[in-house]
């Protein structure tokens, strides 16, 4: 598959689409955590990943699948409001994934479950059709042309994120650069998986009440910077 101005983005082989895992010195506290609770809620997508099995003994009605949670805050409150959804969060920083683990033992939360990694592991290890939503909030913008390839929304990763959104599943993007809204936007909207929600500038322009802030979305507002809720379903084949 090409993209819109025709060229292939089909890479030869995975690309890393992040940048360095470490991050400043953690807590004893934090660190204690990374190795008792995060080995009990980690999945190991290489064997497989079922979503009839991997949150037991806690009962989901649905899936949803959040990509790079940066420090967890959306993920966690996702999960408190939604007690009857599993949610898996991917993110390869370390330092974020520790003060995720934290807000899930504050808050009592069990239906969340993590990969420390590359969010197409996770994809590529999920059934068809098997999540109802997906969350790419926020994402590195990789400014600099020589580091587009590393953007998460491309052609490659929206194909394999067809494949296993369900029909009517929901796909939500936001930044705050304004050359990753264009290149999202282009990709989207030439993908006929997928339809733009959208009806009104307010509705990418203004954030839905079931879409708790980001920490990095408060500082782009704090720094005057735009941002643009962009919501997508996956189409009927």
């Amino acid at each position: 598959m090409t993209s819109s101005d025709g060229r292939s983005e089909a890479p030869r082989k995975q690309k890393l689409l992040y940048g360095r895992q470490k991050g400043p010195k953690l807590s004893a506290y934090q660190a204690g955590l990374l190795e008792t609770l995060l080995p009990r809620i980690s999945l190991t997508p290489e064997s497989g990943i079922d979503p009839q099995t991997c949150f037991s003994p806690v009962a989901t009605r649905e899936l949803w699948l959040e990509i790079g949670f940066g420090a967890g805050e959306h993920l966690a409150a996702q999960a408190a409001a939604n007690p009857g959804t599993g949610l898996i969060g991917v993110e390869p920083y370390t330092a974020g994934m520790a003060k995720l683990l934290a807000r899930l033992v504050a808050q009592q939360l069990d239906n969340v479950r993590v990969y420390q990694g590359d969010a197409r592991d996770v994809i590529d290890a999920l059934p068809d059709a098997s999540l109802s939503r997906v969350f790419v909030l926020f994402p590195d913008p990789w400014p600099k042309n020589r580091h587009h390839k590393r953007r998460f929304i491309s052609v490659e990763t929206l194909d394999r994120l067809a494949r296993v959104m369900r029909a009517g599943a929901e796909l939500r993007f936001a930044t705050d650069d304004q050359g990753y809204l264009i290149w999202a936007l282009e990709r989207l909207t030439a993908d006929a998986s997928f339809h733009w929600l959208a009806e009104c500038p307010e509705d990418w322009r203004m954030r839905p009440a079931d879409w708790p802030e980001t920490r990095y979305e408060a500082k782009a507002k704090e720094a005057d910077r735009v941002c643009n809720y962009l919501r997508f379903v996956k189409r009927e084949r």
